[in-house]
């Protein structure tokens, strides 16, 4: 079983592009999500993460915008939460590994938007980038509840530039131009991996 790394900054339709591969038939972990769970009530984040940032856990479960708060703009706060989230990370992704092989999966996709930014992408077979126009991405974020240029900014300013995502990639999924087009680029790209092995 072999593994693509799928990643993309804030706004490109990287969870949208998730699901086409999901839809395909391969198995798509979301490191979102599992950080979600273990931010959740009883999540396994909860009692570590709010002891080290105190105020952010209201009512059992860690309010994502107070720790945002904390950690924006502060790089070492933010590799103080990396230190106690991703591990936990990875012990889910076990379990996730575990159940694919089991179904006879032959590629898994991760879907971790720090993809290169935490060294994740040295462990996969093949990485994939979710890309689109600077300004579309904009539109689309903005457009998001809560969203201002100045909190895009910030998340940006976390996040390896998309020239040098693409610069790294196997594969550039572009999804400028509509959900078909992204939905051909995914099948393409599935028909390579499974005929030639990863793109070298």
């Amino acid at each position: 079983m072999r593994t693509i790394g799928l990643t993309g900054s804030i706004g490109m339709g990287k969870s949208t592009t998730a699901a086409m591969f999901r839809d395909a038939g391969v198995p798509v972990y979301d490191a979102d999500a599992a950080v979600h769970d273990l931010y959740d009530e009883g999540g396994a984040a909860v009692g570590p993460v709010g002891e080290a940032f105190p105020g952010v856990v209201v009512e059992g479960r860690v309010d994502r915008e107070r720790l945002r708060q904390r950690v924006l703009g502060q790089p070492d706060e933010l590799k103080r939460l990396n230190a106690i989230v991703h591990p936990l990370v990875g012990q889910d992704r076990i379990g996730f590994f575990k159940a694919a092989e089991a179904a006879g999966a032959d590629w898994v996709v991760l879907d971790v938007p720090l993809l290169f930014e935490t060294g994740g992408h040295a462990n996969v077979d093949a990485i994939v980038v979710v890309s689109a126009p600077p300004e579309m991405q904009r539109e689309r974020v903005l457009a998001r509840p809560g969203m201002s240029p100045d909190r895009l900014d910030a998340i940006l300013a976390q996040q390896l530039a998309d020239a040098e995502k693409r610069a790294r990639a196997h594969y550039v999924v572009e999804t400028g131009h509509g959900l078909e087009h992204a939905r051909r680029q995914v099948m393409a790209i599935l028909a390579e991996l499974r005929g030639n092995g990863q793109k070298t």
